[in-house]
């Protein structure tokens, strides 16, 4: 990347930045009656400030350099903006981080769910249920092993060909085996709640036992989070999933529940779900509760 455009993408970058976020601030505390601005509001405005700071650089940057591909003016002003947040100002060093800090989030979501597969069937080993990961399922049903009726076969399909859940429950009956459930493994979920809320509640639709397994439940702090579990707000009436198990430290709440590595709770309720769907699958749908 030629040096003058980078120097020039990182200065207005960085000028508008501190002249939005102080023109913001300035406009904030003229509308406080006393006291001083939390971090909350200097967070907002630093949002603000650097989403305009991004937009401006690269606008003029573009027109500036109107001979150059914006895919250069882009990357300027993207290391600009990483090299102020982080105090880093190499965009080798930042690129090595990003890419193991992504290499993390997808090697830690598979292991997590591996750590879940093997506590479920641990604890559930004499109970004639396993859990299973997507990947087994599609083996399963490709060889024929899953007895579900044809219907249930095509829609699971579906849910493992999209990557939707991560985990499956299945329960063996008079030698058959069935899938019963569908389940969520995630090591944070903030993010995504609203996203994986959407195929849990199509689970329960189907008939199917929809559990999620939470390792940060900290979102659960804010009362939102808490309504999409549990449903019975305006904005959400319905419940989301059937249950939730967070290994956070948290109360119980409804349909949330504290867990620990021994998944007690998710294993009875497991077995519960079971049996549910095996003698009167109609009743498991989304108001179905497990007993505590």
């Amino acid at each position: 990347m030629p040096k003058s455009i980078k120097r020039f993408c990182t200065e207005l970058y960085l000028n508008r930045y501190e002249s939005e976020k102080t023109r913001i601030i300035s406009e904030m505390q003229k509308n406080m009656k006393r006291g001083k601005l939390g971090k909350k509001k200097i967070d907002d405005a630093e949002r603000v400030a650097q989403k305009d700071a991004i937009k401006t650089a690269i606008i003029e940057g573009v027109r500036k350099y109107d001979d150059v591909d914006i895919s250069i003016i882009w990357r300027a002003v993207y290391e600009a903006h990483v090299s102020r947040k982080s105090k880093v100002d190499s965009y080798d060093i930042i690129s090595q981080v990003i890419s193991a800090d992504q290499s993390w989030k997808k090697s830690s979501g598979h292991a997590f769910e591996e750590v879940i597969k093997d506590l479920g069937c641990s604890v559930l080993n004499d109970s004639g249920i396993s859990i299973i990961l997507q990947r087994d399922l599609t083996l399963l049903i490709a060889e024929g092993k899953i007895f579900n009726d044809p219907d249930d076969i095509e829609w699971l399909r579906t849910q493992t060909e999209a990557n939707v859940f991560d985990l499956y429950a299945v329960i063996e009956e008079n030698e058959k085996l069935y899938c019963y459930g569908c389940i969520q493994s995630k090591t944070s979920i903030r993010d995504r709640v609203t996203r994986d809320r959407e195929p849990s509640m199509h689970a329960m639709r189907e008939l199917f036992w929809s559990a999620v397994i939470v390792l940060d439940g900290d979102f659960l702090k804010n009362k939102t989070f808490i309504s999409m579990v549990n449903g019975g707000t305006k904005q959400y009436p319905s419940n989301g999933w059937h249950g939730m198990y967070v290994f956070s430290d948290i109360q119980p709440n409804g349909r949330i529940y504290p867990t620990n590595l021994e998944l007690l709770n998710f294993a009875e309720h497991a077995a519960q779900a079971a049996d549910k769907w095996l003698k009167g699958r109609k009743w498991l749908d989304s108001s179905w509760f497990a007993d505590l």
